[in-house]
């Protein structure tokens, strides 16, 4: 090979020893080759889940009152060991169950600083307390955060599946990705499954990745059931649009022009296509369309005068089948807003502090509504209200 050029047994080696080297590339992208999913149930999982996570991040913004953005997802199969090879710190995993219309769970993947962000702004935060170790109450929230998320998905999921899906409440987790095994979080992480990957964006808090992981006998389940449902709404359509195009040729059957003659009587109130009046003058309608009706005699409606006391009178009888009817009053001292973090800081002896200040009247309200104005008093030993305005509207 010193000339450059290559001998017969060096190209012989060079291709029988190119072929066994470039298997193993294709096994260690993670693509679908040689998986057990086809190209079609990719495409068809990667749609459902495009729809099914639409729906959980327009929850999830109603959540945390930030603009919440879910990119298309991406679906490959792996497995358990080159997962945790991504992940470096501790994830948050939560597993969610289905209960009705498909059989078996699946499982989100979130890192956790994302978890303390969305966390944060759940309990009137502005995102950015991450400090800190993740908390049972972390753990607590971010579950009622997916049950929500995932309850939309499911609703999603029913109308494509053309069945009632529900879900189990999940369970979350702090999980070190290096040093558990997936059969300890689901059986089915023991083998291949399904990874989703989306992009999630969160305002300017969150730009980061959340994964779905789904067992592939579960993936398989849902493609066939999304298929047939589409199938048979398809073949619905056809169905429908032949019964509605049979109607058509029923003019054929109409008598040749020199049986006119013998036909019936023309009807009374012939049934006109407005398709067959495009271009035609109009004419006027034959007499026989119009036929007298019986003479009616129509006047004017009369009504009783009301007298100046008819009003009175009335108004105290009704008045009178209520005067027992018990309401509820209430006094109002003041009012104040708090976050749910500074309700769970209340101990005995916290002092909240409201918007009224000392010496200005209290409401009193009635059922509700704000009726009057008044000062504290005390009567004996008991707190009583001195009515000192009434509120007109």
């Amino acid at each position: 090979m010193g000339d450059g050029v290559l001998s017969q047994d060096e190209i012989n080696a060079l291709l029988s020893g190119g072929i066994p080297d470039a298997a193993p590339a294709d096994d260690s992208s993670g693509g679908s080759a040689g998986g057990e999913l086809s190209t079609q149930e990719i495409d068809t999982i990667g749609e459902v889940a495009n729809i099914s996570m639409g729906s959980a991040a327009t929850t999830l913004f109603s959540l945390v009152n930030k603009k919440v953005e879910i990119s298309t997802p991406v679906v490959s199969e792996t497995n358990w060991n080159d997962l945790a090879s991504n992940y470096t710190d501790n994830c948050v995993v939560v597993r969610i169950g289905y209960t009705k219309g498909i059989d078996g769970s699946n499982v989100l993947v979130l890192k956790e600083n994302d978890v303390k962000v969305i966390t944060d702004l759940m309990m009137g935060g502005d995102g950015t307390n991450t400090d800190g170790e993740i908390s049972e109450l972390h753990l607590s929230a971010i579950s009622e955060a997916m049950n929500q998320m995932m309850g939309a998905s499911a609703t999603s999921l029913s109308s494509m599946l053309n069945k009632m899906v529900d879900i189990s409440p999940p369970t979350a987790t702090l999980t070190d990705m290096s040093t558990i095994s997936g059969g300890e979080i689901d059986a089915f992480l023991e083998g291949n499954f399904v990874r989703i990957a989306f992009k999630m964006e969160i305002g300017d808090l969150v730009d980061s990745e959340m994964m779905q992981l789904y067992p592939i006998s579960l993936a398989k389940e849902m493609c066939s059931a999304v298929l047939n449902n589409m199938e048979s709404d398809s073949q619905s359509t056809v169905d429908d649009g032949g019964s509605a195009a049979a109607p058509e040729p029923a003019p054929a059957a109409t008598p040749p022009p020199e049986a006119a003659p013998a036909a019936a009587p023309p009807p009374v109130a012939p049934q006109m296509d407005p398709s067959m009046m495009q271009g035609q003058p109009m004419m006027a309608p034959p007499p026989y369309m119009y036929a007298p009706g019986p003479q009616v005699n129509v006047q004017p409606a009369q009504f009783t005068p009301f007298g100046p006391g008819f009003a009175a009178q009335f108004a105290q009888e009704n008045i009178d089948l209520i005067l027992d009817v018990p309401l509820e009053v209430t006094v109002e001292l003041g009012r104040t807003n708090k976050t749910i973090q500074d309700i769970l800081d209340f101990a005995p002896g916290t002092i909240i502090e409201l918007n009224k200040i000392a010496g200005e009247p209290i409401d009193v309200l009635v059922n509700g509504k704000y009726v009057a104005k008044g000062e504290v008093v005390v009567i004996e030993e008991s707190f009583g209200v001195r009515i000192t305005e009434i509120i007109k509207e």
